[in-house]
């Protein structure tokens, strides 16, 4: 029971992303089932991980599809909570430390609004080069608690597959920084990011509002040293560039460079070089701080930050955290289930095999609102899902011991100096379910919202009651 005292916490003070109490009410339902559910099919799982009746699956996808529940909105208050009440949040100069990047979900429906062929670059031989799908940006902060480091999922939209105007020049890039600044992070942050959002795009409108970017860089990437000052002063524009450098030459001479300790997440007894050099990066225009790594094992990298006063000690250290993100993805699909959604459009026009982009600007006005809703249905169910796997994590860097107690089963790997993963914070609620449910200590409202639609009559449930 405690474990769920710890939840309603969290979920509680997301009352204020729903108009009606009702709403709300859905909201709560459907967390839970992304919380507690034995399988990832569809809503359906819902329905039967929390003993509802059948007929409350269509109120279900009523609410997916329904505009009583701003996504954006929900976003944003999500974000407020965490960074308001996460005691646990990693930063750098007080600064929260973020990380985005993209990933790529497959979906073989001939009728969903936005699947594409989409190019997979990975060095991993699991993954097909290309697949049809949907292509979405995520973002993440960074917690900690005791010795672990896990990325807490803010947000998540589709930015690829659907053009609704012609005149829409927007790039991801363009979309990604937009997904940042909805958040409505107050102050300055620092963002992590691979080399794909080392970009012009990306970076001008972050410096402009204070934040700064640490990312990895091309190894055929040059950069300019600042101009020398003019031996006479004359008419023209003053020059701003001065000598141009490959920056794959700060790899030559490895014995002059710097050594130490890798300062990398889970590493130790392992020494890396590294040099670093402020240059001006013509993309942007301004200086910039350059660091070239050796590792004895990961090789050579070549990283950026926009912030010239941090370490290149500290620069390395903070990127080295960039792979929680795909950690996050992980957890995202194989035990959360926030990606797999399976909501089809009747009215579509069947796509063909390897379609790219569809375009709305030659459709019925009514045709493109059909498609708006749907992609804000796969929006929603994504923003519930992602937000019901930022409350595990947040339970698990916060109450870690409490998740344990709850746990009831074994696993080989349990370090008492490591947080819970998700799926053990998922196991613990589930356990603990039908005690929250009968519990005198109990949200009421809540609780009586869903024992007034269960199926008492469904074997498993009458064991629940029991």
């Amino acid at each position: 029971m405690e474990i769920w005292t710890e939840w309603w916490s969290w979920a509680g003070k997301l009352r204020k992303s729903c108009k009606r109490e009702r709403t709300f009410m859905w909201l709560l339902v459907a967390i839970i089932g992304f919380s507690i559910r034995n399988d990832m099919l569809g809503v359906s799982s819902f329905i039967r991980c929390m003993g509802l009746h059948g007929f409350y699956y269509d109120r279900l996808l009523d609410f997916f599809h329904s505009q009583s529940l701003c996504v954006t909105e929900l976003a944003r208050i999500w974000t407020s909570v965490v960074m308001e009440h996460h005691a646990g949040i990693l930063r750098c100069k007080g600064r929260p430390i973020l990380v985005c990047d993209g990933i790529k979900i497959g979906k073989s429906g001939r009728k969903m609004p936005g699947v594409k062929l989409l190019h997979q670059e990975s060095d991993s031989n699991t993954k097909p080069e290309y697949i049809m799908g949907h292509s979405c940006q995520a973002v993440c902060v960074l917690v900690g608690c005791l010795a672990s480091v896990i990325a807490l999922p803010l947000a998540a939209r589709i930015h690829e597959g659907v053009v609704f105007s012609n005149r829409d020049g927007r790039t991801t890039l363009d979309k990604m920084v937009l997904l940042l600044f909805e958040l409505g992070i107050k102050g300055e942050f620092i963002l992590l990011a691979d080399a794909y959002y080392a970009s012009r795009k990306v970076i001008l409108p972050l410096l402009g509002r204070g934040c700064h970017l640490i990312s990895r860089v091309k190894s055929n990437a040059v950069a300019y040293h600042p101009a020398p000052p003019p031996g006479k002063v004359g008419p023209g524009k003053k020059r701003i560039y001065g000598g141009k450098e490959k920056l794959s030459g700060m790899f030559d001479n490895p014995g002059g460079m710097t050594e130490a300790t890798s300062p990398i997440y889970g590493e130790k007894g392992i020494s890396i070089r590294y040099r670093s050099a402020q240059m001006l990066w013509r993309p942007i225009g301004v200086m910039v701080l350059f660091v070239a790594v050796i590792h004895p094992t990961r090789g050579r990298c070549l990283l950026v930050c926009t912030d010239i006063e941090m370490s290149p000690i500290e620069i390395i250290r903070l990127y080295g955290l960039r792979f929680k993100i795909e950690v996050s993805f992980k957890q995202s699909i194989h035990t959360i289930g926030a990606y797999l959604y399976h909501f089809w459009m009747a009215a579509m026009t069947p796509l063909r095999r390897c379609n790219g982009d569809q375009y709305m600007h030659l459709k019925s006005e009514e045709y493109r609102k059909a498609v708006r809703r749907k992609i804000d249905a796969y929006h929603r169910f994504m923003q519930v899902g992602i937000v019901a796997q930022g409350i595990m994590v947040a339970i698990s860097t916060t109450v870690p011991q409490t998740v344990w107690r709850s746990f009831g089963s074994w696993l080989r790997t349990i370090r008492p100096n490591m947080c819970p993963s998700e799926m053990v914070v998922a196991t613990a609620l589930k356990n603990t379910f039908p005690e929250f449910l009968m519990g005198k200590d109990s949200v009421s409202i809540l609780t009586q919202f869903i024992l007034s639609r269960t199926d008492f009559s469904r074997k498993n449930i009458s064991k629940m009651a029991a």
